[in-house]
């Protein structure tokens, strides 16, 4: 498959750091007075960079991309030196990817190359990057339960939700919960109005939410969603929307990114009413 990905002309930055900031992924780091792409796993390839480099020495380019192969980023990693290799290695533990993290030690002890020992955490190479676009896996973890003023542990119904981020502009195509999956894809406002959306739709699925009629990224949401099923064995897709006419732009939106991957997965499809009801599945 081709994506967008960032280029970084080592020869052009002067490691100004401008560029930190306005990476939702925390994909780019400060190393050696550069800035460094230090994972292709969290490059979205959208350029929200681009903008604040004041030298232009960052550009997305297109190129062939095999599923995501954490040993074949090893692999260019390595040479680049420690740092790189520390920054890569603290990059995948911040975003809880522990399954790319241990093939990425097994390549270094297969190919002799030692594990830069920890970085302060106040060094610049430190993890970067917007926290609330970190990627949390917490499949398997007992089930958490509100509790307010309100409720009580006995009567508050759990949350299901047990991967982070949700809102498909901060998700990564390439995180791997995305394997083997049932895809939830909902319009943001179904869980405002279906009372018990986590214990119908979220449970046991990897959410996906945005608005088909504010957001203003069609194309960036079409190529976003047709990468995660083109990287990743899907097994089947839930579609959520309301039953206002703009909401079926969810739909459409799934579609289409379904018939671009080429692939067979059984979608199912749920209208609800502005009053909560689930009206119709097909």
């Amino acid at each position: 498959m081709k994506r967008k990905i960032i280029r970084i002309d080592p020869d052009v930055c002067n490691g100004c750091g401008l560029c930190l900031p306005n990476c939702p992924e925390g994909a780019l780091q400060l190393i050696d007075n550069k800035a460094r792409l230090v994972s292709d796993l969290f490059c979205d390839g959208l350029g929200a960079c681009i903008g604040t480099c004041p030298l232009g020495a960052i550009h997305v380019e297109e190129r062939e991309a095999e599923p995501y192969d954490e040993r074949q980023v090893m692999a260019n990693i390595v040479p680049q030196g420690a740092n790189v290799i520390r920054a890569h290695l603290d990059h995948l533990a911040a975003h809880n990817e522990l399954g790319y993290l241990e093939q990425a030690r097994q390549f270094l002890r297969e190919h002799g190359v030692p594990e830069p020992a920890a970085a302060p955490k106040d060094r610049h190479h430190s993890v970067s990057g917007c926290p609330g676009a970190q990627a949390h896996d917490r499949r398997g973890q007992e089930t958490v339960r509100p509790t307010t003023a309100a409720t009580t542990a006995a009567t508050a119904s759990p949350s299901e939700l047990r991967t982070w981020p949700v809102q498909l502009q901060l998700l990564n195509p390439q995180a791997s919960f995305f394997d083997n999956a049932d895809l939830l894809i909902a319009a943001d406002c179904v869980p405002f109005a279906h009372a018990s959306f986590h214990e119908d739709f979220v449970k046991g699925k990897i959410p996906i939410i945005f608005c088909p009629k504010l957001d203003h990224a069609g194309d960036q949401y079409l190529e976003k969603l047709t990468a995660i099923l083109n990287s990743h064995s899907v097994r089947s897709l839930h579609v959520v929307h309301m039953e206002v006419p703009c909401c079926s732009g969810t739909v459409s939106l799934a579609r289409q990114a379904l018939a671009r991957s080429g692939k067979e997965i059984p979608v199912h499809d749920y209208t609800i009413s502005i009053q909560g009801k689930l009206l119709a599945v097909k």
